[in-house]
C-alpha cells in the first residue's frame, strides 16, 4: 500500500464513518427496493464527493486518483449500488473536464444552468466493447444537431441533470464519433427504461432516447472529432476507479465472513479452527491486497500522467474484478447455507461483484490491452 497523505488519510477515516454510520443502515432496502434514497445525494453534496474531482475555482478540491478512489472503496464495502452511483458521476466529471471549453464549464459547471449529477453513455444495443460501432447519429440543422438512436445501460439515468453522450456525426469509425452534452430537458430527449439487474440494484441504469432531439452545436465537447479519443483516455482513469470498487465489495465481504467464522460453531469448535477455512481466508486476504497495491500503483501513475497507463489501470480493472468475484464467492461458500440467504450482506455482494467484470470493458477486453502494450513496447 502506497503512503497516504494526511489529506487521503482524513478522507478515507470520514468517508469510513459515513458509509458506516449512513449508508451501511440502507444497504439491503436499497437492494430490495431498487431505489436509490435522495438523502443519500444530499449526503454526496454535503461532503463534497459530488464536487471532489472539479477544479476549485468551480467549488471543488481538484481531487486526485487515489483520493478517489479511497472514497469510491470505503463506500463499495457497505453498498455497492452508493459506490456505484458516485462512479458514474465520477466518470461524466472526468470526461467532461477533459475535453471541455472554458465556456462550457462556466455554463455547466456555475449558476444556475450547474450540473449537479453526471452521467455518461457510450453503450448501444449493438456497440458494447467495441465503442467504433456506434450508431446513434446526429446530423446538423442550423445551429443545432438532430440526433436519433438509443443507448443503453446508462449509470445514473434519471437521475443526471447532464448526459456525455458519444454519438455518431460521420461515417468514419473513429473519427465520425463526437462527444454531447445532452441536458435531461433537452427536447427530443428522453428517458427509457429501467433496467431490472441481478445487482447494483439500488443505481439507476435506463436507457436513453433520442427522437429528434436538437442539441445546440455549442454542446460539442472537444474538436468534434475526438469522441473515441474521449473514450479511451477517461477510461485510463476510469479503470482504476472501478477496480477500487471491486476491490471495496471484496473487502466488504471478507471482512463479514471473517467476523462470522470467528462465532460459528461446529464439531463443538469454532470452524475458523479448520485447517481449510484458514487456506480459503488466507487465500482470499491475500488476493485482496494484491489489489490494493496493483490499484493504488495504477492511480498514482494516472495522477503522474506516465505513458502507457492504459496497461497498469486495465490490469488494476480485471484483477481487482476477477478477486471480488473469487472473495465474494468464497465468503458465500464459508457462510454456507446462511451466505445464500438474503438476511446477510454477503450474497448481495456476490451479485454486486459479477458486472464489475463487464462493465468499463469486459476483463477479456482488459487482457488485450495489455496485452497489445506488452508487445509494443520493452515491457521488462
Amino acid at each position: 500500500m502506497i503512503e497516504l497523505t494526511k489529506e487521503q488519510t482524513m478522507l478515507q477515516k470520514t468517508t469510513r464513518e459515513i458509509a458506516r454510520d449512513k449508508i451501511a443502515p440502507l444497504a439491503s432496502d436499497m437492494d430490495r427496493e431498487q431505489k436509490f434514497p435522495p438523502e443519500l445525494l444530499d449526503i454526496f453534496n454535503k461532503y463534497g464527493y459530488l464536487s471532489m474531482m472539479l477544479p476549485e475555482e468551480y467549488g471543488g478540491f481538484n481531487a486526485d486518483t487515489v483520493a478517489m478512489c479511497l472514497v469510491i472503496e470505503e463506500l463499495a464495502k457497505v453498498c455497492a449500488s452508493t459506490a456505484v452511483t458516485l462512479t458514474g458521476h465520477i466518470t461524466g466529471s472526468v470526461a467532461f473536464l477533459r475535453s471541455a471549453t472554458e465556456d462550457q464549464k462556466q455554463k455547466f459547471l456555475t449558476g444556475k444552468g450547474r450540473a449537479k449529477i453526471f452521467a455518461i453513455s457510450i453503450s448501444e444495443p449493438d456497440a458494447g466493447s467495441d465503442v467504433s460501432s456506434i450508431k446513434t447519429e446526429a446530423f446538423l440543422d442550423g445551429n443545432d444537431y438532430v440526433v436519433n438512436g438509443l443507448k443503453c445501460f446508462v449509470t445514473n439515468g434519471g437521475m443526471a441533470d447532464l448526459y456525455i453522450v458519444f454519438i455518431r456525426t460521420s461515417d468514419d469509425k473513429r473519427k465520425g464519433i463526437s462527444t454531447f452534452l445532452v441536458h435531461k430537458d433537452t427536447p427530443g430527449f428522453k428517458i427509457g427504461k429501467k433496467e431490472d439487474k441481478m445487482g447494483l440494484r439500488g443505481s439507476n441504469t435506463t436507457d436513453l432516447i433520442f427522437q429528434d432531439a436538437r442539441i445546440p452545436q455549442g454542446n460539442i465537447l472537444g474538436a468534434g472529432s475526438e469522441g473515441f479519443e474521449v473514450v479511451m483516455r477517461t477510461m485510463d482513469k476510469m479503470r482504476v476507479i472501478v477496480g477500487a470498487l471491486a476491490l471495496g465489495i471484496a473487502e466488504g465481504a471478507l471482512k463479514f465472513a471473517l467476523n462470522y467464522v470467528k462465532k460459528r460453531e461446529q464439531f463443538g469448535k469454532s470452524i475458523s479452527s479448520f485447517q481449510g477455512i484458514r487456506f480459503m481466508l488466507a487465500d482470499m486476504a491475500t488476493r485482496v491486497e494484491a489489489s490494493r497495491l496493483l490499484i493504488h500503483r495504477a492511480a498514482t501513475m494516472v495522477d503522474k500522467g506516465v505513458d502507457n497507463v492504459s496497461m497498469y489501470s486495465s490490469m488494476a480493472k480485471y484483477y481487482a474484478s476477477d478477486i471480488a468475484m473469487y472473495v465474494t464467492t468464497n465468503a458465500v461458500q464459508l457462510m454456507g447455507g446462511y451466505g445464500y440467504m438474503k438476511d446477510y450482506p454477503v450474497e448481495r455482494m456476490m451479485r454486486d461483484a459479477k458486472v464489475t467484470q463487464i462493465f468499463e470493458g469486459t476483463n477479456q477486453i482488459q487482457r488485450l490491452v495489455i496485452a497489445k502494450q506488452m508487445l509494443s513496447r520493452n515491457y521488462l
